[in-house]
């Protein structure tokens, strides 16, 4: 599964700056909502009942928020970068500021756990990380997301 299959160009927040996790997660909702017509509220409530189970700051920095909707048909992503790293509860307790939310249909099963695993194992290229990082534009992101899934298919 490659990345481009779940995050459009135009689903990336290249500079987000927010306060808390909270306002993480509504600004992913909202730039969710736009994107895929889903209520903002639907999106947050989903993802915020997500967290309550356990943080989805996986470490190093980078959080994978995420939750399933009985209304999308399609996995669907937001990248954000943030500004200013924020305590997002990580399972090392290091701030967050690289975040991908995921939203699947409610019967996607497998395709969800294959998509966060993607994420999971792209995010841990440290040369990768750094350049997200470095960045400032959606259009780099994109397009450094999209590179390391050529560099892993060669």
């Amino acid at each position: 599964m490659a990345l481009a299959d779940l995050l459009q160009q135009d689903a990336i927040l290249p500079v987000l700056r927010v306060n808390s996790k909270k306002q993480l997660l509504q600004e992913l909702a909202a730039k969710a909502s736009k994107l895929i017509g889903i209520p903002e509220r639907e999106i947050f409530d989903v993802i915020l009942q997500r967290e309550k189970l356990g943080s989805t700051g996986v470490g190093n920095g980078i959080a994978i928020p995420h939750g399933k909707l009985t209304s999308i048909s399609t996995i669907q992503g937001v990248f954000a970068r943030l500004e200013t790293p924020i305590d997002f509860e990580a399972l090392d307790e290091q701030p967050v500021d690289l975040v991908f939310l995921l939203l699947a249909p409610e019967g996607a099963g497998a395709d969800h756990l294959k998509a966060l695993s993607r994420i999971a194992r792209v995010l841990r290229d440290q040369d990768l990380v750094a350049k997200l990082r470095a960045s400032d534009s959606a259009t780099a992101i994109y397009t450094f997301l999209n590179q390391d899934q050529a560099s892993n298919a060669a």
